[in-house]
């Protein structure tokens, strides 16, 4: 029996051949039972012979592999594609092939090329959202790409774009540098949002000579322009811009703090009154904290007139007055505004009365913002008058405007009787103690107002207590009509029609 296990062992690939001796014992086993059939034999590859007289017992302890040679792999050719693929990478830049491949191919060109690559290589060629996450993130370090639509292509022209703005001083920096880019990005663009623009570089003053008197003409002695960048030609090329966020000042300037750094000049205004009137796409427009007048706000909104997209308006932190504020009335009057904010400006009692004018024959505004201004009394129930009659608005911020109980006594009122306005703000004013009992009285009958911010308006603590817990009420009948909404249907529509036979 041990020779027989013995001669079925060699079919099992080792490192060393049998022994010698188990050999001869086969051999001698065929022998004494006489001929047989032949059967073929397994070819066994060549083996060095074992030496050592209990060899033949480790047959089957025999190893595949030769653990002790370290140049050793199991590795073999690379595939064909496999190197074609490297082939593809390595020359993407001047031979850019990608739609031609698989997608599985694709896939695997795409997660080896370089972010480095230049963009008119990759920018109308690559859709992949994975190589674009990778060329912002190793560019920014802190990527927020939901506000950019989700999308990372989007979000790294839109920077890009941002940045070469930031960055552009007139009559220094080539202007092709961001013409040449619109062809790339045109597509894919849908904001601006820029927080500085620089002004020309000053050169110094050629001194004067002597012979000079001081009574020269105001033309010898022209201050240098400051104009900024120009965004006409820019805007008109992204065919899908919906979004503009400007702020004209400069950042990080340090010692060199001059307030002209700061200037937004009437050239400026009219290039950019002209550049937003011609953006037809135009829904959101933001140009905050650039020392914006009544002049200049009106420029402005006189071409935003009859504008068939805007729905945001955004002059918050500027220098707007009663002007500007009679010129954003008429604006509600003649476009499709939805959000308009005044915010911190200098804006009165009888601007106040031109925007509640407005307000009260006005359908599409939802959000108006005042916080900052002063309107006193006189303003705050011109607005609360225009409330009675409004149906539209729901989101009122009137912090800080020297609002008191008069005022007060008449948005008590309308709370009784407005069934739209879901959020109010009167912090940082005197409601005083009357003021909010009769707030109180209002929320009573009030079942649609969600948020109503009294801090710092000196109403008694229990006032306010209570107006919150009339609040956390409507709150949740809020919700609770998002949950089901066919169980608050009105009673007429849930009973149908009567039955004249009852």
């Amino acid at each position: 029996m041990q020779e027989t296990q013995t001669i079925e062992s060699p079919s099992i690939p080792s490192r060393s051949s049998t022994s010698t001796q188990d050999r001869s014992s086969a051999v001698g086993q065929t022998s004494s039972t006489g001929p047989q059939p032949s059967k073929p034999t397994p070819i066994i590859p060549s083996l060095a012979k074992s030496k050592g007289p209990g060899s033949g017992a480790g047959v089957r302890r025999m190893r595949r592999i030769i653990a002790e040679d370290a140049e050793w792999s199991l590795a073999i050719v690379p595939l064909l594609t496999e190197l074609c693929i490297q082939h593809i990478v390595k020359n993407f830049q001047n031979n850019p092939i990608l739609k031609q491949l698989l997608p599985e191919h694709q896939k695997k060109v795409l997660s080896h090329l370089s972010p480095d690559l230049p963009l008119a290589v990759t920018a109308n060629l690559i859709d992949d959202e994975s190589y674009w996450r990778r060329c912002c993130t190793q560019r920014w370090p802190v990527c927020h790409v939901d506000n950019h639509g989700g999308s990372w292509k989007r979000m790294f022209f839109e920077l890009h774009l941002e940045n070469l703005l930031k960055h552009f001083i007139p009559n220094t920096t080539d202007p092709a540098v961001i013409l040449n880019l619109l062809p790339l990005c045109r597509n894919y663009v849908r904001a601006i949002r820029v927080d500085q623009f620089l002004p020309p570089v000053q050169l110094p003053a050629p001194p004067r000579g002597g012979d000079q008197s001081d009574s020269g003409s105001e033309g010898e002695m022209e201050e240098p322009t400051m104009d900024h960048y120009q965004l006409d030609n820019l805007v008109a090329g992204l065919s899908h811009l919906e979004e503009l966020d400007l702020v004209y000042g400069v950042k990080d300037c340090g010692m060199n703090f001059e307030w002209n750094l700061f200037l937004f000049t009437y050239r400026d205004c009219h290039s950019l009154a002209a550049t937003i009137k011609a953006c037809h796409t135009l829904k959101i427009f933001r140009l905050t904290r650039s020392k914006v007048d009544d002049d200049k706000a009106r420029i402005l909104i006189r071409s935003l007139l009859d504008h068939p997209a805007l729905e945001e308006l955004d002059l918050s932190h500027n220098l707007i007055g009663d002007r500007g504020a009679r010129a954003a009335a008429k604006l509600l009057s003649h476009s499709r505004l939805r959000v308009l904010n005044l915010a911190n400006n200098q804006v009165r009692a009888p601007g106040a009365h031109s925007l509640a004018h407005a307000l009260a024959h006005n359908s599409n505004l939802i959000s108006l913002n005042l916080r900052l201004n002063c309107i006193e009394d006189e303003g705050g129930q011109a607005l609360a008058h225009a409330l009675h009659t409004n149906k539209c608005l729901t989101t009122l911020h009137l912090g800080g405007n020297e609002l008191s109980e008069p005022t007060g006594t008449l948005l008590s009122q309308v709370l009784t009787i407005n069934t739209t306005l879901t959020s109010i703000n009167l912090s940082c004013n005197h409601i005083g103690l009357d003021g909010g009992k009769q707030l109180l009285e209002g929320m009573s009958d009030n079942k649609t107002l969600q948020e109503f911010d009294l801090r710092l308006s000196d109403i008694a603590q229990e006032s306010q207590y209570l107006i919150g817990q009339a609040l956390c009420a409507n709150r949740e009948a809020a919700r609770q009509r998002a949950l089901n909404p066919s169980h608050f249907m009105s009673p007429v529509t849930a009973k149908g029609p009567e039955n004249p036979a009852g």
